[in-house]
């Protein structure tokens, strides 16, 4: 079986639990061609580089999907079709990231600066 991560952009009018049941759908979606989601990470409500559908900021989330290419091709057909999906993109991969992700780590990485500057003061 082949490794994808699929990550999304959620309309910023959405609230955090109906991100959460997007990701859910995505998730009984894989499930249901044969798929099977190793990870699902939300980053939050970001900030985009440009407007998009009149959408300053996104809510982002990344799911690491097993499966075969029809479960992909499921996916995204049903991705396309939710208007609460702004943006999505899927990418094959070779190997899975063990772990927390790049943006994860960032998130981490910035709260602790946060404290670290709040205990100084």
């Amino acid at each position: 079986m082949a490794l994808y991560e699929h990550v999304f952009l959620a309309r910023q009018d959405l609230s955090q639990s109906q991100v959460d049941s997007l990701a859910a759908t995505a998730t009984e979606i894989v499930e249901a061609n044969e798929g099977k989601v190793t990870k699902t990470e939300t980053w939050g409500l970001k900030s985009l580089a440009y407007k998009i559908d009149r959408n300053r900021k996104a809510h982002f989330v990344l799911l690491n999907i097993d499966g075969p290419g029809t479960v992909v091709e499921e996916l995204e057909r049903q991705t396309r079709i939710n208007e609460d999906v702004i943006r999505y993109m899927t990418i094959r991969v070779d190997e899975h990231e063990d772990g927390p992700s790049a943006m994860m780590r960032k998130t981490e990485r910035d709260k602790k600066r946060r404290s670290d500057r709040e205990e100084r003061d």
